[in-house]
């Protein structure tokens, strides 16, 4: 006999075990084991990677019984979390929400008084002052506020047309109050000049530059152009360059600013050649910079093609056109060694971006040297060309430092690419009559030209070197002359080349001398094509002239193909040609002609001015700490 009781309990077990199973086959908890890129996408997802708010701000509004109304009415749910804040029932946490909840709102339809916003709560949350401890530097929102309070505040100065920058003292509206931002026009000072024409550098797409240079940290990335400064013989700030420099709204104890209802902050404006980092809450914080970006916008539109072509078949191109031969991207900054670019022929200074930039988003590089770039008229004749190059280094030299307290300028680098290289060499050698006699065979008081034309090729002829050019650099240099300029085609081009005034006037004095006063008697040209023909009297003369002492010297040779670089060429030079005894250093590259954008030139370039800074600092026991390199500092823009 089964006693009712047992009996009921039986039944009743075995519902409740049927139950069970059940809500055990569907779980409210379960997990799934997930790949590396879906870890990664999970714990970086935020308002800037995803449009969408970070885990850490969606646990704060849950916490906060604040997600459904943030979905509905996010200014509400912002409100509300601001007022938490200011009454003290809030911290760090909430601050960073309420500028990720901002920023995404100011995104969708909120606008310029919520970017602020974002920037102003993300700054609180960076730097508390004694309202807070600083975010653990760790914690992966630190990066995530300083890119908020960056691209924050870029949008929310940005002009009403969207297109540049305000910067200068204003009043904005804020969600919960007013921002006053007030500003040092001595900040606009740049080298002589005014900054002007502020433009976001971090939203632009580059193509055209392999690698994109940029230094972390805080404030908007701009690049900023200048107003027209005093022309300086000799050196310029090129006329339209675009420096990189960094805005920065500095708020005093934010914490307590939010809940005034008005919020004062002052803008500060820095160009990254003249300050790397700021001391905010008594740490040094590294600036954001965008190197590349605002290289890239000064170069975009440049009309090279027109600027190479016509440098070449007019001789007085840039006497009308630019103020100055000899150009910076940055004003002359005492202790750096310059670096002096010269280009080959029909080309130009935008030749050398690629290496440019690569060496200067090196800090290594960077902070030990500042890069001048020297154009001229490639058509016209060698010495000539070289004669205002040395005139150029000189006149600015004097220029710059005419009590001579700078030793860095009297460690010069020159590098030139094909011709420029021969103009390279120019500047370290001390050619004495030679180049005169093996033209003509009178002295200069005694040849039947004009006092002007005499002078003119006694300056290009009788080539003393510059004292402050310490090392050469040549790139794919003709030192035999170049196979292609003694072709027909060649000729007949250099055939077309129009010389400015006062070289017309020499060389058409030149043609009509004897045989007994000049060799050149049935010259068919004197332009550079002619000269850098194989087996010319320039290129002779140059061969048997050595750099002087106390100047070194490397080359770099471009050899085509994989076959053994002594009978290879790069389509232009030879190797054999581009070869010479003397030298420091000598490294083939497999390239053709235009090797200066090719990497492993760019890297023995930067291994010779490393080399440079080397020797230059333990000459003046000023050595310091090198930066580190810039591995983790480029991406690739294509």
């Amino acid at each position: 006999m089964t006693w009712p009781i047992f009996r009921y309990s039986v039944k009743g077990t075995i519902l409740l075990a049927g139950v069970l199973l059940a809500i055990g086959c569907a779980g409210p908890i379960s997990v799934e084991r997930v790949d590396h890129a879906t870890v990664h996408q999970e714990l970086t997802r935020n308002v800037l990677s995803a449009h969408t708010l970070s885990d850490q701000t969606r646990n704060v509004l849950r916490q906060r019984s604040l997600t459904d109304l943030y979905q509905e009415k996010p200014e509400y749910a912002i409100v509300d979390l601001h007022t938490a804040v200011v009454e003290g029932q809030g911290g760090a946490n909430e601050v960073f929400a309420l500028a990720e909840m901002s920023f995404l709102h100011a995104e969708e339809r909120g606008g310029r008084p919520y970017y602020l916003a974002s920037a102003l709560y993300a700054y609180a949350f960076l730097f508390p002052g004694t309202a807070s401890q600083p975010p653990d530097p760790y914690d992966p929102r630190l990066r995530l506020a300083s890119d908020m309070y960056n691209r924050g505040l870029t949008s929310g100065l940005a002009t009403e047309e969207g297109d540049e920058i305000a910067i200068r003292p204003a009043s904005y509206q804020l969600p919960f109050g007013q921002l006053d931002v007030a500003f040092d026009p001595r900040d606009l000072a740049w080298g002589g000049r005014q900054l002007t024409g502020f433009f976001p550098a971090a939203e632009l797409e580059i193509s055209g530059l392999d690698n994109r240079y940029r230094q972390s940290g805080i404030g908007a990335p701009l690049a900023a152009g200048t107003t027209q400064g005093q022309l300086a013989k000799g050196f310029q700030v090129a006329v339209r360059v675009k420096t990189p420099v960094t805005a920065l709204l500095r708020i005093d104890d934010p914490w307590r600013q939010l809940g005034g209802g008005i919020v004062r902050g002052q803008l500060e404006l820095h160009p990254s050649s003249d300050v790397k980092t700021i001391l905010i809450d008594q740490r040094q914080v590294p600036l954001e910079v965008e190197y590349t970006a605002s290289l890239a916008y000064m170069l975009s539109g440049v009309p090279a093609w027109e600027f190479e072509y016509g440098g070449f078949l007019r001789g007085n191109l840039l006497d009308k056109n630019v103020p100055s031969r000899l150009v910076a991207l940055e004003p002359y900054q005492s202790g750096r060694i310059p670096v002096v670019f010269v280009h080959g022929t029909a080309s130009s200074p935008v030749r050398w971006a690629e290496m440019l930039n690569d060496l200067r988003g090196d800090p290594r590089i960077r902070d030990h040297f500042q890069f001048w770039f020297f154009s001229y008229e490639t058509g016209n004749p060698v010495p000539y060309s070289a004669m205002l190059l040395r005139d150029a280094l000189r006149e600015a030299v004097a220029a710059l430092d005419p009590s001579g307290e700078d030793p860095s300028l009297h460690e010069m680098v020159v590098i030139g690419h094909s011709q420029g290289g021969l103009l390279t060499k120019m500047a370290a050698i001390d050619v004495g009559d030679r180049l005169w006699n093996s033209a003509f065979k009178k002295p200069p008081e005694e040849l039947d030209v004009s006092p002007q034309s005499r002078e003119i090729l006694k300056q290009a002829l009788f080539i003393k070197p510059v004292p402050s050019v310490r090392r050469l650099i040549f790139i794919a240099t003709p030192h035999g002359g170049s196979y292609v300029a003694g072709d027909r085609i060649s000729h007949f081009v250099a055939s077309l080349v129009r010389l400015p005034g006062n070289l017309l006037r020499a060389t058409s004095e030149i043609s009509k001398l004897d045989r007994e006063s000049t060799v050149l008697v049935g010259q068919p040209g004197f332009g550079s094509i002619y000269a850098m023909t194989p087996g010319s009297l320039l290129v002779r003369t140059l061969a048997r002239t050595p750099i002087v002492k106390g100047v070194k010297a490397h080359s770099i040779i471009a050899v085509r193909g994989d076959g053994p670089a002594e009978t290879g060429d790069d389509g232009v030079v030879e190797y054999k040609s581009a070869h010479i005894q003397g030298v420091d250093s000598e490294f083939v590259v497999r390239s053709g002609h235009s090797t200066q954008s090719d990497p492993h030139t760019i890297e023995e370039v930067r291994r010779i001015l490393l080399l440079h800074w080397a020797e230059s600092c333990t000459k003046s026991r000023n050595c310091g700490l090198m930066p580190d390199s810039p591995s983790m500092m480029a991406s690739k823009t294509r």
